[in-house]
Parts: C-alpha cells; structure tokens; sequence
C-alpha cells in the first residue's frame, strides 16, 4: 500500500523499512569444534515470528562471528533489503531490528558526500542506507542522526570487533550476555535459550524487581550474565574482550535523564498557543513520517487521548479511512470499545472492534509465556495480544499511542503523588504511620460499598474504579520518608519482596531513577522516572512482544525524538492543572474531534481480573500456587502466597495484581521447565 495524504509524497521504491529478529555469536577464538553458523541457526529459528518473510545466515567460522536475521519486510519487498548485509567497502556486516524513518535524508547526506566516488545503491532499504552511514560517517556521527527505532549489530571485519546499539526510547529489545565462553545476542531470550548448552539460572535479584514492578528492569534479564542493552546506548566488544571472559559496560549516546534536564532548564518561552501550535506540527510530522509503508497500515483506537491524537491526525493526513482497531469486554467499568466506536465514528475511520468474552481472553493466557518469554505480569498484556491478532487479520502495521502519558503527565500518580505528599510531609513520620495503620483497619471492599453508595448521588465518585484500593494506595503513601520513597510506593506491588523471594543476596533490581534536582518538582520527577524504566521496561515491551508474536510491526509516533525533547521544554502548567493532566494534547486533540469524546477519567487498557481469579481462574491458580510445588522450587515464599491467596478468595481484599505477578512467574517456570 503506498501512502498518499495531504501533506505526504508518494513513497513507493524510494523507502525500504523492516522489521525483524536478530541474533548472533561471537566466541573470539578460531579453534571452536562445533560449527557457529549451525549454532545461531538455532537461535534465528526461535525468532521467525518476528520475520516470517526470509531469513540470513552470515559467519566466519576462522574468525568466530556468525550473524543471523529474520526478515518482515514493510517497504522495499524486494530480495535487495535482504539480511546479513555487507557494506559497499567490505569492511563492515550488519543485522538490524527497526525501521529509520529519515532514511531518504541521510541517503542524501551520503550522496552529497560520496558523489565523486560514484557511490552505488544496490536497493531500497533503510537497512542498506543505514549501513552506508556507518561506513562513511561512523557510529557516533550515525547515531546522532538517526530517527527511528531500532537494535543492529554491526560487525567490523577489519578490527574484528562486534558492535551492538538500541534506539533512545527501547522501542526495540536486544539481549546479550557471555555464555560458555562466547558472546551471545538476541532480539529475544528466545534466541538466547536456544544457544548450545545454554544454562538457565534465574537471577534472584531480578525476580525480587519483577515481584515489585511486573516486568525486570533493564540492564538485567531473569536470567544470571544475560543483560538487556539499554535504551540509547551502545557497547563494542573486542575479541580480547570475548577471550578474557569480560565485558565493557554499555555507553550511553543520548539520556531522557540529559533530555529532560536540559529541557526544564531552558524551558518554551512563548504562550500556550504557540506551544500547541508547535507540538501539533511536530506530531503531524512525526505521524506523517511514521504512516509510509509499501502494506496495510492501521492503527489501535481505545478511545483515549493519545490513540485519538495519533488516529485523528492520521486521517487528516489521508486521504482514505484509516483502518482503526479495539477490543471490548462486556464486564462494567472495563470496557473502552464504546468511546473508541464514537471517536471513530466522528473520524469516519475504517473501524473494527471485537467484543471479548472472559472464556476467549483467558485462552490467551496459556499463550502468555511463549509471547513474553521472561516473566512479565502487566495485566493489560491480554487484551494488547487480543488487538494486535485482531489487527494483523487486516494489516501489517500499526501505529500505536503509547508514550503521551509519561511525556505529559497522564497518569494519576503524576497529580495525585505531589498533592498527598505536599500535605502529608508537613507532619511527623510517626503520626502518618498511626493514621495509615487505623485507615488500613478497615478491609477494602468495605471502602467499596461506602463509595458505591456515595456514588449514588455523585457521578465523579461513581466513575472510580476500585475505590477501597486506591485509598489503601493513599495510606501507604503516608508511610513515605521521601519524594522518591512515594514514588515507590506509587509503583510497586509488592513492598518486603526481601520476605517473598528467597535467597535474594543483594537488593532487588529496579529501576526507580528519578531526578535529583528537586527544584523541577515530584510531578516532573515521576515523569521522567516513568520515561526512563515503566515505559521500555513494561509499555514497549508489552507492545513489541504482543504484536511481532502476531508478525505485526508497531510504531510509536510520540516517542518521536523531536516529539520528546520538545515535551521536556515546556512547563509543568501546559501538562497539568489542578486534577487533569495532558492538558496541551487534549487542547490539540480539540481541533479534530469534539472534547466531550474523550474527556473522561483515564480507564487504562485492563481486564477484571480480581473477578477473574476468583471464578474462571481459580482452579488454573489453585493448580500454580500449591504450597508443595512452590516450596520445592525454592523461589518463593509460600507461606505468605498462601496467606494472600485465601484474603484474595474471601472478597476481603483484592490481591489481583500481586497474585498476577506470582502466577505469570509460576506459569513460566512451569511452561519452560527451569
């Protein structure tokens, strides 16, 4: 499908995008007996989902280097994008995972640079263009130029020296470790398990993180010795590296920590007008640049602010319906189908939603752990693989909202967080310790139905989901020492994960970074905190696994570079005032549909799953959470999983979220029989 739109050109054969599985060894020695490229043909076939459409195998058995690539191609379908690809000079071998938007502009740079030599192109693809670059201008220079997502290893036959690095955001994943010997690398753990006399051993420390948040935080996997490159950075291992068993620790070429540092300290000095009007021209370009492919593209619809924005200025920019994707549950208070129906309604888009019922998502659960194949418990994971099967029946690609909530100050910790903690730091520790112990007398679903009966006079009240949690959430806030202590407290799970997980050995692993200047203040804080682990750590991963497992690529068009940095300018009174956050998107959002559409309580993309394991659950979690299988394993605590399984079945408490994280982790212990 070539786009054509308003403000577009026609693409055609002058692009080439791809999305794709990489994997790779690097063993730094030559007398290996086994044969390196059978080896990482393992490891690629674990990764065809993520491209289905061709695959590559590239090695140097004397030099101990195998490349492997899974192709889904996008845009340039010809075998001439086809990977490992090896530069025009000869030096350099390339696999890459990503998309680079602004492929055709550096084409340019390189030909203005490379004219008298009469450079060749033999295709169309980013992935020959990006190659060039490196070639030419070097990694550093390259970097600093790249729009787009993207892993790539890149191998340099001269210095003999692997080379991997991973987009700003961490929209695309990249894991790597040393294994037996040789340096391993993957798009996926997938890939990395299926290394020859790969040992998996769960790092402790990792589970205590993934107890606390429902993902592991970056740097680290589950697993000891295999790491996750981080978002924006890069590392280049030697062979010298590889032989004395070591490796350098990743640098990082650009930070959200340095972005938004620099941003708040050289804020947006015009109105708010002018500040909408340049952020809408900076979306409509990043859309515009995001919406090129040479196949069906559409786009998730929830009906929330930020799909909205992305699937409102895709149509302006077409000049066909856009197709639009949702998924609904009939269950009360989870279902969003409806506001994306009148969004796309009003759009005129080509909409399509599917109403779920608990029997069909819950198939999806036993699939869960082929999906994320480390453990991974963010409940809106069900309904993510449910709309990206349901888009990949008419697409290949689909742009995606995520990314405005940790850029504008979308979620409710970012109002609600400063507000209780401005008020409640005024008094002693020992004092808001005493009234969070009596507030937590009182069960939650008592909370509940004192709310529910109060919501029968006020439809603000009644609009709440989980009223008794959310005041449970409150009173622990009181309990908190510190602006980042509240921010913990905020986004954790579990707190004494040092008494859920056994034999822990160090601290639990969690990525929590917050700014260190206080003058930029807790809302800001949290935001960027958000930037830098929730979001590649949870949302991208979520987003990555749930759509490549379906060969849908997705596109985040608000983590667009240009997008970011601009964000971070402008002052927290353009993101938030008094309870509503996003104000300068949903003042954007208004030129293109009516207000009334989208202004409501932010929902989030969930599924009941308090009821669920209560009821339809219950006898698969029953069968997890047995004391005998979780003492044997010797992970858990089963003692407190029992404790806070029976709370959870009485209705006395909902444990939904903590119960999630343990039955995801048990499920994939059971599934891979670690």
């Amino acid at each position: 499908m070539q786009f054509v739109g308003r403000h577009a050109r026609k693409c055609g054969c002058e692009g080439g995008l791809t999305m794709c599985g990489i994997a790779g060894i690097f063993e730094g020695r030559t007398n290996s007996s086994l044969s390196i490229a059978d080896s990482v043909n393992l490891m690629g076939k674990m990764l065809v989902h993520r491209g289905p459409d061709s695959s590559g195998i590239w090695s140097d058995q004397s030099q101990g280097i195998a490349l492997s690539h899974q192709r889904l191609a996008i845009l340039d379908l010809s075998s001439s994008g086809s990977q490992p690809m090896t530069s025009h000079c000869g030096r350099f071998v390339l696999v890459f995972n990503g998309e680079i938007y602004n492929h055709l502009i550096l084409r340019k740079n390189i030909a203005c640079h490379v004219s008298s030599s009469g450079h060749v192109w033999r295709g169309h693809s980013d992935t020959e263009t990006l190659l060039a670059h490196l070639s030419i201008f070097g990694l550093s220079e390259t970097l600093d130029q790249l729009t787009g997502m993207f892993a790539f290893a890149l191998w340099d036959i001269q210095e003999q020296s692997l080379t991997l690095a991973r987009d700003r955001m961490g929209e695309k994943p990249l894991y790597y470790g040393l294994v037996n010997g040789a340096l391993i690398f993957g798009s996926e753990l997938k890939a990395i398990r299926a290394y020859p006399n790969f040992k998996a051993e769960i790092n402790r420390s990792a589970l205590a993180g993934f107890m606390m948040h429902s993902y592991v935080s970056a740097p680290y996997s589950i697993f000891k010795d295999i790491y996750k490159l981080p978002a924006g950075s890069v590392i280049t291992i030697t062979r010298k590296d590889v032989v004395n068993n070591v490796i350098p620790t990743p640098q990082q070429y650009w930070s959200i920590n340095n972005v938004a540092s620099a941003g708040l300290l050289n804020p947006f000095e015009g109105d708010f007008v002018a500040a909408q009007n340049q952020l809408e021209e900076l979306l409509l370009s990043a859309i515009q640049q995001q919406m090129l492919s040479d196949v069906p593209l559409g786009a998730f619809l929830s009906g929330g602010i930020d799909s909205t924005i992305v699937v409102a200025m895709m149509q302006y920019l077409s000049n066909n319906p856009v197709q639009t994707f949702t998924i609904g549950f009939n269950e009360q208070g989870f279902d969003e189908a409806v506001y994306a129906k009148k969004v796309a309604q009003h759009l005129n888009t080509d909409h399509t939603e599917l109403y779920v019922s608990p029997i069909k998502a819950m198939e999806i659960i036993p699939t869960l752990n082929n999906v994320y194949d480390e453990p991974f418990a963010d409940i809106s994971q069900i309904p993510t693989v449910l709309v990206s099967q349901l888009a990949k029946q008419s697409v290949q690609v689909c742009l995606s909202g995520d990314g405005g909530d940790e850029l504008f100050g979308g979620y409710n910790r970012h109002i609600s967080g400063p507000k209780i903690w401005k008020n409640a730091r005024h008094f002693p520790l020992l004092f808001r310790k005493i009234v969070a112990e009596v507030l937590q007398t009182i069960p939650p679903h008592k909370y509940d139905s004192f709310f529910n009966w109060v919501g029968g006079f006020s439809q603000n009240v009644k609009n709440i989901r989980s009223p008794g949690e959310k005041l449970y959430k409150v009173s622990s806030l009181l309990n908190a020492s510190s602006s980042q202590d509240v921010y913990s407290k905020l986004i954790q799970h579990w707190h004494n994960v040092d008494d859920l997980v056994l034999g822990i050995g160090g601290e639990a692993f969690s990525n929590t970074s917050t700014f260190t200047k206080e003058e930029f203040g807790l809302s800001h804080q949290m935001m960027l905190a958000d930037s830098a682990g929730y979001l590649p750590d949870d949302i991208l991963v979520k987003l990555d696994r749930a759509s490549m497992i379906c060969s849908l690529e997705t596109r985040v068009p608000l983590l667009d570079r240009k997008v970011i940095e601009f964000a971070w300018t402008l002052p927290l009174d353009m993101k938030i005032q008094q309870s509503h956050g996003k104000i300068i998107l949903k003042e954007i959002l208004g030129k293109y549909v009516p207000r009334q559409l989208v202004d409501r309580p932010k929902a989030g993309f969930s599924v009941p799953m308090d009821q669920w394991l209560r009821d339809p659950l219950k006898e698969w979690a029953n069968y997890l959470l047995q004391s005998e299988k979780i003492k044997n394993q010797g992970y858990l605590n089963h003692n407190i999983i029992q404790n806070i399984w029976q709370q959870h079945l009485s209705g006395r408490f909902n444990h939904g979220s903590k119960l999630w994280n343990i039955l995801m982790f048990q499920a994939w212990l059971n599934d891979h029989k670690i």
